[in-house]
């Protein structure tokens, strides 16, 4: 009877707790929905032309009006991308993560950064050398989607012959160098104004997105969404170790080049039009885990999403602020690693 009793206890308080837990989660992804549409309305407003709430929603009465220009055509395309940027390079970060289970580990750190760069800064450097005409954002974004789907195709041959999550990482690291001293050498014969040109990509922009850009860019990403959303149960079965993976039925050759193609998807298809956006992908997956109190990838996941696109939200109303305030333009990349830094050195710090 004592026994029965004991056992019936335990039951409803472990029944407690999911359902304790069930609200927790669904509390916390309201908090980080209503946090999104509060910045996404203040980036909306915040600019070197102020907008109240109330002028946002009066934009598509004038369609003559300069107001209504500044805010379809320039604050929502940029808004838009911080979003699906922020959740993109966070997601990607989380595989990442748990692909080669490193805490450290981002979404460039198979090279797909490293083949954009070299992508960009070659035709940035040919047109110049040549006398061409200067290369536009569209013949930058094409380079840079070039580029990085070479060190795609190169990492995931490698991937499939290779047996181990480490050599994969190593072999990443080293053809992100081997394009990065490209890059290098570029550099050195290029002219200054080439070489600007370069530089101002490499920092990262979210201005240069219009809708045209959008338009392609939003169905690539989306691709890379839905592969990761058919991924949720293998990455929860690499969580316990490959030898548990394969116990519990995971195919992990399928799995690795699955990751590595969402990843190479998702953060190359923000790299080619926004620039490398440093640390994004880095931090927020450890901010995920810590508010979900959990490393289960069906809430880490869409956590990931949220919280990534508030962070980048964040970051581009800071960029407002400041041309607003001191009329500086800080690029995107400057304040995402002055905010998502500091988060790396904690997590360092706490293992």
């Amino acid at each position: 009877m004592y026994l029965c009793i004991r056992f019936g206890l335990h039951c409803w308080l472990a029944s407690l707790m999911v359902m304790m837990n069930k609200r927790r989660n669904i509390l916390i992804f309201a908090l980080l929905t209503i946090g999104l549409v509060v910045l996404l309305t203040a980036d909306l407003c915040l600019g070197s032309t102020l907008f109240s709430p109330r002028m946002l929603w009066q934009q598509g009465g004038d369609a003559h009006s300069i107001y209504h220009h500044i805010f379809l055509n320039l604050r929502l395309p940029k808004a838009l991308t911080a979003i699906l940027a922020g959740s993109a390079l966070s997601v990607s970060g989380i595989l990442m993560q748990t692909l080669f289970r490193n805490p450290l580990a981002g979404p460039y750190i198979l090279g797909v950064s490293s083949g954009a760069s070299l992508g960009v800064a070659f035709v940035v450097m040919c047109t110049s050398l040549f006398g061409m005409v200067s290369a536009g954002a569209g013949v930058i974004a094409t380079s840079a989607i070039i580029g990085s789907t070479l060190v795609l195709l190169l990492v995931m041959s490698v991937a499939g012959k290779v047996k181990d999550n480490v050599s994969l990482l190593i072999i990443g690291m080293m053809v992100g160098a081997i394009a990065g001293a490209l890059v290098n050498i570029m550099q050195n014969i290029a002219n200054p104004d080439a070489l600007k040109l370069f530089i101002v990509w490499t920092l990262g922009s979210l201005t240069a997105v219009g809708w045209h850009e959008l338009s392609v860019m939003t169905p690539v990403l989306l691709i890379g969404a839905l592969m990761v959303l058919l991924l949720l149960k293998p990455l929860n079965g690499l969580l316990l170790g490959e030898s548990y993976a394969r116990a519990l039925g995971v195919n992990i050759s399928r799995t690795r080049l699955g990751i590595v193609l969402s990843t190479s998807l998702l953060a190359g298809g923000v790299t080619a039009w926004c620039g490398p956006i440093a640390f994004i992908g880095v931090a927020v997956p450890h901010l995920a885990r810590g508010i979900m109190h959990t490393s289960n990838h069906r809430l880490t996941v869409p956590a990931c999403a949220l919280l990534g696109a508030n962070l980048l939200l964040f970051c581009d109303c800071m960029v407002s602020v400041a041309s607003l305030a001191m009329s500086l333009s800080l690029p995107i990349s400057t304040l995402s690693s002055l905010i998502a830094a500091p988060v790396i050195i904690y997590v360092i710090l706490k293992n």
